[in-house]
């Protein structure tokens, strides 16, 4: 299934942060990264990449020894896939943004290439503003369980944010600043089984440069599920001027399911 056909987040009525069962679920976190490893020669046939960068920036709290794994995994496909070396994400403190923002812009005079930027839970809203920065320095977005659209509280984690960021999450302009959607393709990989974030705050609006991937996965263990891997390699290998929406056909069907039911 293509994204247009895909409703936007206001289609799901206000969302709520998820319940206990789905935080439960968190636990089976490492189990993922066990399948991720037992699941080599599938993940060894995915598409390879053009050698290109890729920026990959970490979730609340968690600073690049929590992407390691998956940029090993883009490694292997071919990318130069690189931490966002800030230390631990804290949220927005002062210069933060400005220094992956500077990141971003040495990267692409390193390479001479536009940088794919690839972001888990919060990495992914720095991801998406990265790119409305510097949209021609921006080859593509990906996010996983990145809750970018409705009710901030709607998150497991906002007391944290709040704390670790000393910034109020129920900031109204920052808010509608962050649903603007980036001028570049844009992939958010998601799963309504997600113990941390509201799923329908991963959705993006219908466009022709914009999609959503559904997962079964947990949100501590999204770096390192198999189908969160695949699904990245995929988007990361798309023609640079010829991206398209993620094809759900033969044995995806049954791996990544239609995103766009009720």
């Amino acid at each position: 299934m293509f994204f247009n056909a895909m409703p936007g987040a206001d289609a799901f009525g206000t969302a709520k942060a998820p319940g206990w069962w789905n935080i439960a679920l968190e636990a089976r976190a490492p189990w993922e990264f066990g399948l991720g490893l037992a699941a080599y020669p599938f993940l060894a046939q995915a598409p390879r990449g053009d050698g290109h960068t890729v920026l990959v920036l970490p979730g609340l709290a968690a600073g690049d020894l929590s992407t390691f794994p998956l940029r090993q995994f883009l490694k292997e496909r071919g990318y130069e896939a690189i931490g966002w070396d800030l230390g631990l994400n804290f949220g927005p403190r002062p210069g933060i943004l400005e220094a992956a923002r500077h990141r971003v812009q040495q990267l692409y005079k390193k390479s001479g290439r536009k940088v794919s930027l690839l972001g888990w839970s919060l990495g992914g809203i720095y991801a998406r503003e990265l790119a409305k920065m510097e949209p021609d320095k921006t080859r593509l977005v990906i996010t996983l369980g990145t809750p970018f659209t409705g009710d901030p509280k709607a998150t497991n984690a906002w007391r944290l944010y709040e704390l670790t960021s000393g910034t109020s999450i129920a900031d109204a302009t920052t808010q509608r600043q962050i649903e603007v959607p980036p001028a570049v393709p844009t992939t958010s990989i998601f799963s309504r089984s997600d113990g941390i974030v509201a799923w329908q705050n991963s959705l993006n609006k219908p466009s022709k440069i914009a999609e959503n991937i559904e997962i079964q996965a947990s949100h501590i263990g999204m770096g390192g599920n198999p189908a969160a891997l695949y699904a990245i390699a995929d988007r990361l290998a798309q023609p640079q001027d010829d991206w398209q929406p993620f094809k759900r056909e033969g044995w995806r069907s049954w791996v990544y399911l239609d995103a766009g039911r009720s």
